[in-house]
C-alpha cells in the first residue's frame, strides 16, 4: 500500500473511531483519559496510534516530494550545464 492510500485509509478509520468515541463520550461525562475508562481505552490508544501513523506518513510523503524536488532541480541544473552541439 502507498503512502498515500495509507494515510487516507487511517484517516477514515480515524474518523470512524473518533464518532464511536464521541457518542461514548456523551454518554459517560469523563472520558478522554484511558486510565479513568478501561471501557474504551483501546479505542482511545488505536485513535492515538492512528493520529501519530498519519502524522509520520506526512512527514514521510514531505521528505520524499523534497527528495524528488532535489533530484529533479539537480538533473535540470545538469542539463543546462551541459554544451549544446
Amino acid at each position: 500500500m502507498t503512502v498515500g492510500a495509507r494515510y487516507f485509509a487511517a484517516r477514515v478509520e480515524l474518523e470512524s473511531s473518533k464518532a464511536q468515541l464521541e457518542a461514548a463520550r456523551q454518554a459517560i461525562g469523563v472520558f478522554y483519559d484511558p486510565r479513568q475508562n478501561a471501557e474504551h481505552a483501546a479505542d482511545l490508544q488505536r485513535s492515538h496510534r492512528l493520529r501519530e501513523e498519519m502524522v509520520s506518513l506526512m512527514h514521510r510523503a514531505g521528505a520524499w516530494s523534497r527528495a524528488a524536488s532535489g533530484a529533479d532541480e539537480h538533473e535540470r541544473s545538469a542539463a543546462e550545464a551541459e554544451p549544446e552541439e
